[in-house]
């Protein structure tokens, strides 16, 4: 991995859960010790995140092909891009003029997805390699509990309730919800959006930042079946709904009920707040979805 790769990953992984620790140690020493499995892996690494000749799907791709070659599991793999190319992504969040801080917030997305990877497939790693594109682009980062980018509003004219009219087509500030276990409070959230406006305030002409949406999160339904003192509700309402959508699929249950999302709908656990909510719902027959929204922002509050 090379001194700085070893120096961030270790400030990034202590005091994290022994078993990502040990798993992270023991995928840099199989890079080291297994010569012909580190070039393998090292050629990939060059092509995507050096010299830039690849996309990181095709660079998910090749690593696949590595994992499968050589025994190793492919999470894995993948992982270690990540960790390796620390140093690259940090780079890149420098030339946008981002402080240390927001790259050590942004990169503890890392941890969400191992965490994610190890409870849902048992291995240290992850599988969503994809995901990572935007971060070695310095396209994406955290203010706080979210993370954020620039997006273009692709729907059909809407108005908020405050007047302004988002046409298709404007510019506006896409946000992410990584799995922080970071509760989503009324002062966590607005703390995330004020950090956030004051770095892309410069992109809008009057002052207003448009922050949108698009999650399971943001399905309009939990607001009939979740309690009402969850703040995911409160979440939900900082939004105008654009839409609202149901599935037949609940593609989304992994982020619930973890490694226990195959199990049937009456063997589901309902040990927290929101596993009880959404098992009962399952179990009554309803279909779950999600939704996509906007809001107004302008500085202090959500502007109605």
């Amino acid at each position: 991995m090379g001194k700085n790769g070893d120096y961030i990953a270790l400030k990034l992984f202590s005091g994290y859960a022994q078993t990502v620790a040990d798993g992270i140690r023991s995928l840099a020493a199989l890079l080291d010790s297994d010569k012909a499995l580190g070039a393998d892996f090292d050629r990939v690494f060059d092509l995507y995140a050096v010299k830039k000749e690849i996309g990181i799907e095709e660079a998910e791709r090749m690593l696949t092909n590595v994992a499968k070659e050589h025994g190793v599991n492919e999470n894995g793999l993948h992982l270690m891009l990540v960790i390796h190319g620390l140093p690259c992504i940090h780079e890149a969040f420098r030339k946008k003029g981002l402080s240390d801080g927001v790259f050590y917030e942004t990169m503890d997305d890392i941890r969400c997805k191992v965490n994610e990877c190890v409870e849902c497939r048992g291995t240290v790693g992850t599988f969503v390699l994809g995901w990572y594109g935007r971060f070695f682009d310095g396209a994406c980062f955290a203010f706080g509990r979210f993370q954020y980018e620039e997006a273009e509003f692709g729907f059909d004219d809407f108005t908020l309730s405050c007047g302004r009219v988002v046409k298709k087509g404007d510019r506006i500030i896409n946000m992410h919800i990584p799995s922080r276990g970071i509760p989503l409070t009324d002062e966590i959230r607005l703390d995330s959006y004020r950090k956030a406006y004051r770095y892309f305030k410069k992109l809008f002409d009057d002052g207003i930042v448009i922050f949108c949406c698009s999650s399971w999160l943001l399905y309009q339904k939990h607001l009939e079946f979740l309690p009402e003192n969850m703040n995911i509700r409160k979440f939900v309402k900082d939004f105008e709904c654009v839409y609202s959508k149901e599935t037949d699929d609940f593609h989304d249950r992994w982020r619930v009920f973890g490694r226990y999302a195959s199990l049937p709908d009456e063997e589901l656990p309902r040990d927290t707040a929101l596993r009880k909510a959404y098992a009962q719902w399952l179990c009554s027959g309803h279909k779950t979805g999600y939704g996509f929204g906007l809001f107004a922002f302008d500085g202090e509050r959500i502007v109605r």
